[in-house]
């Protein structure tokens, strides 16, 4: 009998443990095929296996890359780790920084694509053109890298402008160096803004040489230096409208005749624009000025003459009706006299003379165009002395009757303005006057017949009082036109023509003034500029000792802001 050696029983001992193994490991893996197997498809037999293997081998390549199902794509990326997060967290694998490399020296790879993509890019293939290798095939970037979570660097605003900056492109100027537009009036003041107001002084200094220093009858010649400041001030409100002017000049002999005398005054509108086509006017004025020597009140044996100091004050509504426009106005006229210094060294009181004119005016028009409004207007009135019995005993109050027709004038810039005539009458209190009554004009107009030219028509009729005993007074007319007309942005002309005619009521007598006057205007800059006037006036009386005639030439400088 045999026996077994010792290493042969090893050897053996090991093969069966060996054999032991391989058996488990077979059952471990044939039993989930088995269950496969046996519970959800069923038995399949080896020749149904070997046909599908046959069928599909014969089948060309993109309808077998067709047949493959798709790689997992989760909703949200990172959901699954990517080749590289997969390498990057293999238990074996090392760090990027392991050797000193860069993680971004290292080639990226590029993920596996999937059956559907493999098969569009055989369809899009040119036939007998092989695939390309991995290699080849160019990075796809990652799901993660195509999602932006941070702040975008964006490019600046000349980056989407393409510059021409070749040799046929144009050298564009410096922006300090460009032309600025060209000033329509470049020596207009620019005025001084006070809140609401724009304010546009002016101040006139200069010397005026003159042949009759007061245009009375016996007046000598005289060097006088005159001095004239005006200031206009007009509103910036958005609805309503206010403004303001105001003048002051004096005038003081240098050598000749002794004159020194002071005049000025100031007068503002206000216009609200209320609801319904309606608006309101106001009007609020003061004046003061030495009386002149053409008065119709004569006083011998004066030194000075008295001063004259005139208060008015309005307050008007209008209202447009359609075409229609009515209109009610409310004024009230203050005249006051200062005493009169005579070459003896006594005064005289002027008292008698002071007097106050209430009127009251109601108009109707109707606008036949946008441009012109014919208008009919009824005027009543009362003038009060302060005294009523004057020095010669006439009680001189009395009341006042008036209409007259006319039409307003609308044309823009270019015509604009009102004129009327009509007849006014005033009626004494004292039955030993004779009644006042006489034809009225009234004009206001201006006209541009061009650009830079202004052609100006203004025209009055008062009726003046009196202190001769027995006499009612008198009406004047007075009328000027004027042209101004600007040659040069910096030199501007005008010409001025006045007349003034004087009817006397209780007598024949009637007195006639004219006047001519040119003047010229060059302007050094915006707030300076050399002045100079012409003047000429004559008066003609039917009354003794009251002939007069003047010429005087005005140098000087005016300065403006």
């Amino acid at each position: 009998m045999a026996q077994i050696r010792p290493e042969q029983r090893t050897q053996t001992t090991a093969l069966r443990i060996l054999l032991a193994t391989a058996s488990v490991a077979t059952l471990l893996c044939a039993a989930p095929l088995h269950a496969q197997e046996t519970a959800l498809r069923g038995p399949v037999s080896e020749d149904d296996i070997n046909n599908t293997l046959r069928l599909y081998k014969r089948r060309p390549a993109a309808e077998q890359a067709q047949d493959q199902a798709p790689a997992y794509q989760p909703v949200s990326p990172g959901a699954i780790p990517t080749q590289a997060d997969a390498e990057a967290t293999d238990l074996f694998s090392e760090p990027p920084n392991a050797d000193g490399t860069s993680a971004g020296s290292l080639p990226s790879a590029r993920p596996p694509t999937t059956a559907r993509q493999r098969a569009r890019e055989a369809r899009e293939r040119p036939a007998g053109t092989a695939a390309p290798t991995a290699a080849e095939r160019p990075a796809v970037p990652a799901a993660d890298e195509e999602l932006t979570t941070g702040t975008v660097r964006q490019g600046t605003v000349d980056s989407e402008t393409e510059i021409e900056n070749g040799p046929e492109a144009e050298r564009q100027r410096a922006i300090e160096g460009r032309r600025p537009q060209p000033d329509a009036n470049p020596f207009e003041p620019t005025g001084i803004r006070f809140g609401t107001f724009v304010l546009k002084p002016s101040l006139e200094q200069g010397v005026t040489a003159t042949s009759n220093a007061d245009s009375s009858f016996n007046g000598k010649s005289a060097v006088l230096s005159e001095t004239t400041l005006r200031l206009n001030a007009a509103s910036d409100w958005e609805s309503h409208s206010a403004t303001i002017d105001a003048y002051g000049n004096y005038r003081k002999s240098i050598s000749g005749q002794e004159v020194k005398d002071l005049s000025g005054g100031i007068d503002g509108r206000l216009q609200l624009d209320l609801a319904d086509d309606m608006r309101a006017l106001a009007r609020l004025g003061y004046s003061m000025r030495p009386e002149s020597t053409s008065s119709p009140v004569v006083i011998s044996g004066t030194a000075e003459r008295p001063t004259l100091h005139t208060l008015n004050g309005a307050l008007g509504v209008e209202k447009a009706v359609g075409k229609f426009r009515f209109g009610v106005t409310g004024e009230a006229v203050d005249e006051s006299y200062s005493d009169a210094e005579l070459t003896d060294g006594t005064t005289l009181s002027q008292k008698d003379r002071d007097s106050r004119l209430y009127t009251g005016k109601v108009r109707v028009g109707y606008e036949v165009s946008p441009a012109l409004t014919p208008f009919g207007e009824v005027e009543f009135g009362r003038r009060v002395y302060d005294l009523r019995f004057d020095t010669a005993g006439f009680e001189r109050s009395s009341k006042r009757t008036g209409a007259r027709a006319g039409v307003e004038i609308d044309m823009g810039e270019k015509f604009g303005g009102e004129i009327s005539a009509g007849w006014i009458s005033e009626d004494f209190d004292d039955d030993r006057l004779k009644t006042v009554s006489a034809a009225t004009i009234a004009a206001d107009l201006r006209w541009s017949p061009m650009r830079g030219t202004i052609v100006g028509l203004t025209g009055e009729t008062l009726v003046e009082g009196s202190t001769t005993a027995g006499d009612s007074g008198s009406v004047l007319y007075n009328g000027r036109l004027s042209v101004e007309r600007q040659i040069r942005s910096n030199l501007t002309a005008f010409l001025a023509g006045g007349v003034g005619y004087r009817d006397y009521a209780s007598s024949n007598d009637h007195e006639l003034r004219l006047s001519a006057e040119a003047g010229l205007t060059w302007w050094l800059n915006r707030y300076a500029g050399l002045t100079g006037k012409l003047r000429h006036e004559t008066f003609d009386s039917t009354l003794p000792f009251r002939d007069a005639k003047t010429n005087s030439v005005f140098v000087g400088l005016k300065i403006q802001r």
